[in-house]
């Protein structure tokens, strides 16, 4: 297992982490296997597998249920070979939220881990803690693909047939009334199936001729189902407003995406931006093509509980949505959410081979190798950034100031850790002096009269106490705004750019915690909730 440096790499690739992966103490990092190469990965809740091209599966991450199929419930911080199952060719793995399934080369089908609504298929609720045989495959022929949600499981056949187990209060693995299952079950449509997905508490699957059927929970438009469809909720449903054959389908905890050969179509929930149509899109309960993709096509979308990550056929990763714990891989300090499709820019240098989101909100895992320099150039789409905006030098952020390196320090959480070891962050008074060069800085932003009466009208609290109790200011996307000639109320958003530099003061009263000046600069911001130039 290896290292740090870029150009260290193998040309065979490797897999990167970002969020609460549980690796590397959370911090965006990559590893590889000095002996072997990794193929296939997926995501749970916060656990992740991993699937070597000679057949050996690895695990890491949270195992509260003994999701990891190691024999225990002991947290593992890095990738750990199944050493039981050394005598097998692990072909296929998915990951539900606590739970595991993996498919052997021999067509052999195992489940560990959490267990209380049946979705192990093992014919009880009993969690496991090592991968238990679900029996009845092996009668049922080659598993093409495998599928997990958050307490529910799938399996579909080379032959087009699909067998769902697990929960079913809301109908989400499409057995009618029944309220769970905990063995596997045929859920058909008439004609054979070629994909399935299992969101939260929906799933939808794919039939060889590109039908797409929902089925499950059926709030917020994430089943994409006409009004009259939807009492029957319960049992598969096919989705009649997309017009063209569905290829592929991913289900997030409160959305949808399906891809046909030339679009790429969203539907349900998109506070966070998942939905990828812009900031006033908060819901759509009718699949909408996402209009950013002009000149690649989009070959792989997945799905978290918030967010959306798509592969473009040139290798190029876009990712979307919640951004809570750096999980959209767009920088090391970028938590904001993403309201379109976002470029990955780290990975320019690499051809991604697949992304994992998990069924869960916490971090989103990606294997990619490195690109052949004298290869074909890569074809970017109109609007992409191909730098992180918090990677720029501050300078150009907060304007020409002496003691640059003073912010860049406060403002990078590696640089952060290292001082905090080395004891090498600077006294109080340079701490003050560097605080009162960012507010000048800030508010130079401004024309002189606009921040002086923005500064003096909020030496209280008026303008965050309609917040509630809120903390979680960083994934803010709109605030009220009251007008005081008419007392109506308008919402306005919060621009990309303002929560990036709200995150950076935030960092900063994070090195230096007596500033008198942070609340005043989150204050401004919601006060006037400004767009900054790019």
């Amino acid at each position: 297992m290896a290292g740090e440096a870029e150009d260290e790499i193998p040309e065979s690739g490797a897999v990167f982490t970002f969020g609460k992966s549980k690796f590397a103490d959370n911090v965006p990092s990559k590893f590889w296997l000095k002996n072997d190469v990794p193929s296939k990965i997926a995501c749970g809740d916060e656990h992740t597998a991993l699937i070597t091209e000679n057949g050996k599966l690895f695990m890491f991450g949270s195992n509260n249920w003994g999701q990891l199929g190691l024999g225990s419930k002991v947290t593992v911080n890095k990738p750990t070979c199944v050493k039981a199952l050394k005598s097998e060719k692990v072909h296929l793995v998915a990951c539900g939220r606590n739970h595991t399934l993996l498919c052997t080369a021999q067509g052999k089908v195992f489940a560990s881990g959490g267990n209380s609504e049946g979705q192990l298929g093992l014919g009880d609720c009993d969690e496991r803690t090592s991968f238990q045989r679900i029996q009845m495959f092996d009668s049922l022929g080659p598993i093409r693909m495998l599928a997990a949600g958050s307490n529910t499981s799938a399996a579909l056949t080379e032959s087009g047939k699909l067998f769902m187990w697990g929960d079913n209060t809301e109908g989400q693995i499409g057995l009618g009334k029944e309220s769970h299952a905990s063995s596997p079950q045929e859920v058909s449509v008439g004609r054979p199936i070629s994909w399935v997905s299992c969101g939260y508490y929906h799933s939808a699957l794919v039939t060889v001729d590109g039908a797409l059927y929902t089925f499950g929970e059926r709030d917020s438009g994430k089943l994409g189902l006409g009004t009259d469809q939807l009492p029957r909720h319960r049992v598969p449903q096919l989705v009649k407003t997309i017009k063209e054959p569905v290829v592929q389908v991913a289900c997030g905890g409160g959305h949808t995406v399906a891809l046909t050969e030339d679009d790429v179509f969203t539907f349900g929930l998109g506070q966070f931006g998942q939905l990828g149509h812009g900031t006033f899109i908060f819901e759509s309960r009718l699949p909408r093509p996402v209009g950013h993709f002009k000149k690649g096509r989009v070959c792989q979308v997945t799905c978290g509980e918030n967010h959306t990550a798509v592969i473009t056929d040139g290798g190029l990763l876009y990712t979307f949505g919640d951004g809570r714990h750096g999980k959209l891989g767009l920088g090391e300090e970028n938590f904001t959410n993403q309201f379109k499709p976002t470029l990955c820019p780290r990975f320019l240098k690499y051809i991604v081979q697949a992304v994992s989101a998990p069924c869960g909100g916490c971090h989103m895992v990606v294997l990619a190798r490195p690109r052949d320099p004298t290869g074909a150039s890569v074809t970017l789409e109109d609007g992409d950034v191909t730098e992180d905006f918090l990677e720029k030098p501050y300078v150009e952020l907060l304007g020409d100031t002496a003691d640059s390196s003073s912010l860049q320090r406060s403002l990078s959480a590696r640089v952060r850790r290292r001082e905090r070891v080395g004891g090498e962050l600077g006294g109080t008074k340079s701490a003050c002096d560097s605080q009162d060069k960012l507010w000048t800085n800030f508010l130079s932003c401004f024309p002189a009269d606009e921040a002086d009466s923005a500064v003096e009208s909020l030496t209280d609290t008026d303008s965050v106490r309609g917040l509630g109790e809120t903390t979680d200011f960083l994934n803010m996307t709109h605030v009220m705004k009251m007008d005081p000639s008419d007392k109506s109320l308008t919402l306005s958003p919060v621009q990309k750019v303002t929560h990036t530099l709200l995150l950076s003061f935030l960092r900063a009263k994070e090195e230096f915690p007596s500033s008198r000046h942070t609340f005043l600069i989150f204050s401004l911001l919601i006060s006037l909730h400004v767009s900054f130039p790019l």
